[in-house]
């Protein structure tokens, strides 16, 4: 036999060989793959934003300030004084929510916080607040021994969040990628604290009222004789203000 002959009786042999183990391979395969588990997570889907988790809510809460009174104090002290007028400066009083002045009972100070109440309660009115609105009510003080301070609250509207520090989960263990509990919580409280009119988060300001001297020197300027400059900025020499700073 030639080798010619030989060489493509072994080329033959090869062939059989491989279409008899292709269909094999084909179930082997088709076996392995239906032992494998896959993860349909997608990252870009899991609802994890801070935004989310620790939304800005507004409310009407209570704002409160304790101020302290010494046992031996005859009346309202210009600490006193200086603190209730600074708490009382964010107090709306188109809103006119009642202000409470809670006194100490039962305490050292008693004697002493009733007496500075009554005064903290005529600066409260100095300050535009109805006497209508006032009320001096008392509390209760388990330890006798003890200078309690004077309490004063009212209600406010406020931009707030939920309460930070909460870790219900380990955080080591992220197989699907996502934030933990806490995450971005205090920049959410930062930001609260921050708004001074919580209503800028529901809706815009209306326009407030244009400055009717300047617009007038501006369209003056610009009609009149000054016109427009070469960098064509309007020439506002004749309205009687120096703007040297400016060329």
């Amino acid at each position: 036999m030639s080798r010619a002959a030989i060489s493509m009786k072994a080329h033959g042999g090869l062939l059989r060989r491989i279409r008899l183990s292709t269909p094999l391979l084909a179930v082997t395969l088709g076996l392995l793959a239906g032992c494998t588990s896959y993860d349909h997570v997608t990252v870009g889907s899991v609802p994890d934003d801070y935004r989310t988790a620790h939304p800005i809510i507004i409310s009407e809460q209570q704002v409160k300030i304790d101020i302290p009174v010494g046992a031996n104090d005859r009346g309202m002290t210009s600490l006193q004084k200086t603190a209730l007028d600074g708490f009382l400066q964010d107090y709306d009083r188109r809103a006119a929510a009642p202000v409470e002045i809670l006194v100490p009972v039962g305490s050292v100070n008693e004697a002493a916080a009733h007496r500075a109440a009554v005064g903290l309660a005529r600066e409260a009115r100095r300050d535009g607040i109805a006497g209508s609105k006032i009320a001096v009510l008392p509390y209760q003080v388990p330890d006798a021994g003890a200078q309690a301070p004077i309490r004063v609250t009212y209600a406010k509207v406020k931009a707030s969040t939920n309460q930070c520090g909460r870790w219900p989960a380990d955080i080591g263990k992220t197989p699907e990628n996502k934030h933990y509990e806490d995450f971005g919580c205090s920049s959410q409280n930062n930001l609260a604290a921050q708004i001074a009119n919580p209503s800028d988060l529901i809706g815009p300001r209306k326009l407030g009222d244009v400055d009717a001297g300047r617009r007038g020197a501006v369209i003056n300027g610009v009609n009149g004789s000054g016109g427009w400059r070469a960098n064509g900025s309007p020439d506002l020499s004749g309205d009687g203000i120096d703007y040297s700073w400016s060329n």
